[in-house]
């Protein structure tokens, strides 16, 4: 007779096991997601659209660019020093001209008549100093004759004098007759004396009035012949060699006193006219350097002029070139010109671009685990110049960060680059 064999129910069946195997990694994943898991928010980017450029120890040099034009180094500008109808145009606008060139005659013939009349007056002026002069020596020579003449009397009267005297005192003639030959000599000593005195006063007075004479006629002279050169100033010729440049002149044109017209450029250098924002004006200074690349060669300018005016918010400074100015260059042409505000020195260094606009320079894009995600670090920033930003905290050398612009990236703390 067959007896029935109780069948033991198995615990771990392998459905049982599979379960449990899939509860505990359920379990250990829910806890991972909880403890250790990254629950930052994401966003997939295209690392082709973006720029990661490199973290680097180098110069930061301090500059700005600016635009300027090229100028001739000096400029001599031509005013009518008299004015008048342009008679002849012997130079163009545009034209070479050397020291001393005529560029323009004009006439005038009130001009003419005007000088005609002064240089009459001079002459005039100048044949009465001449005429006092000759009045001068005459008074001079009437003196001198004067004294000539008593000394003659008194030649003739001291022997009669002296005989008359001894007479006199032998009285072998009358009183009477003895002092009217007296008298008649003592007058005359005593005119001698007089006449003396008036001529030696004379000579001093003459010698002063005759300087006084002199010194005017030369003023006349010199006179004469600045009005002799008014004349001169009709015709207009170049001060310097240089280019010449002017307005439009035309054969009949009426001139007036002062009037421009034109300009000699001194050509054989250059200047760059520089307009700078008003901003910059405290930290700008002469002698400050600026570079230029003029068909791939650099030239260095330096500040000698700083205008203070300020127009449109813009104040305007000269710079000239050291060593002289590229070949090539025109006048008119404009530059652009990296001016230098400080002295380089070293520093932490990234490129510039558009994340500053998104941060405000507070954050960065920090590339990590090899390229593949990229996540926001706090960064503190210094200087700034066009090429580099001057990174003070939050970076080291070689680290990589995203520098374009973060306008589709949210708010999102990890970028995942793919």
């Amino acid at each position: 007779m067959g007896m029935d064999r109780k069948i033991e129910k198995k615990t771990w069946t392998g459905k049982r096991i599979a379960m449990l195997s899939g509860g505990a990694i359920l379990l250990t994943f829910i806890i991972y997601n909880l403890l250790f898991a990254d629950t930052r928010s994401k966003l997939n980017v295209d690392a082709e659209k973006i720029t990661i450029s490199t973290v680097k120890e180098g110069d930061f040099l301090e500059f700005i660019p600016v635009t300027g034009t090229v100028q001739p180094i000096e400029t001599f500008y031509l005013d009518a020093i008299e004015g008048g109808i342009i008679q002849k145009v012997v130079r163009e606008t545009g034209a070479m001209v050397k020291e001393g060139d005529t560029i323009l005659f004009l006439s005038n013939s009130n001009l003419q008549l005007d000088v005609l009349n002064r240089e009459a007056q001079l002459y005039e002026q100048i044949n009465n100093l001449r005429n006092t002069r000759l009045l001068l020596d005459q008074n001079t020579m009437t003196l001198k004759n004067q004294l000539a003449e008593i000394n003659y009397q008194l030649q003739l009267l001291k022997p009669q004098y002296e005989r008359q005297k001894q007479l006199f005192a032998s009285k072998a003639i009358a009183k009477q007759e003895f002092e009217a030959i007296e008298e008649e000599y003592q007058y005359n000593l005593e005119r001698k004396k007089l006449t003396y005195a008036s001529y030696r006063q004379d000579s001093i007075m003459k010698n002063i009035q005759m300087n006084q004479l002199t010194d005017s006629e030369k003023r006349m002279w010199r006179s004469l012949d600045a009005v002799e050169m008014i004349l001169d100033n009709l015709v207009v010729t170049a001060p310097v060699e240089g280019q010449y440049a002017s307005g439009e002149l035309e054969s009949g044109q009426s001139i007036v006193v002062g009037q421009r017209l034109g300009q000699i450029d001194i050509v054989d250098n250059f200047k760059v006219r520089v307009r700078i924002d008003e901003l910059y004006l405290p930290r700008v200074d002469f002698g400050q350097v600026g570079t230029l690349d003029f068909n791939g060669k650099n030239y260095k300018l330096k500040i000698t002029k700083i205008y203070p005016t300020i127009s449109e918010g813009r104040f305007e400074v000269d710079m000239e070139f050291e060593g002289g100015s590229p070949e090539g260059i025109k006048r008119g042409q404009s530059l652009r010109i990296r001016l230098e505000l400080g002295n380089p020195g070293k520093a932490l260094l990234v490129n510039t671009g558009g994340f500053y606009q998104n941060t405000g320079g507070n954050w960065i894009y920090l590339v990590k685990d090899g390229g593949d995600r990229a996540v926001r670090q706090s960064i503190r920033l210094g200087r700034k110049n066009p090429e580099y930003y001057e990174i003070l905290e939050g970076l080291d050398p070689g680290d990589q960060v995203i520098t374009s612009g973060y306008d589709n990236f949210g708010d999102n703390e990890v970028l995942v680059l793919k």
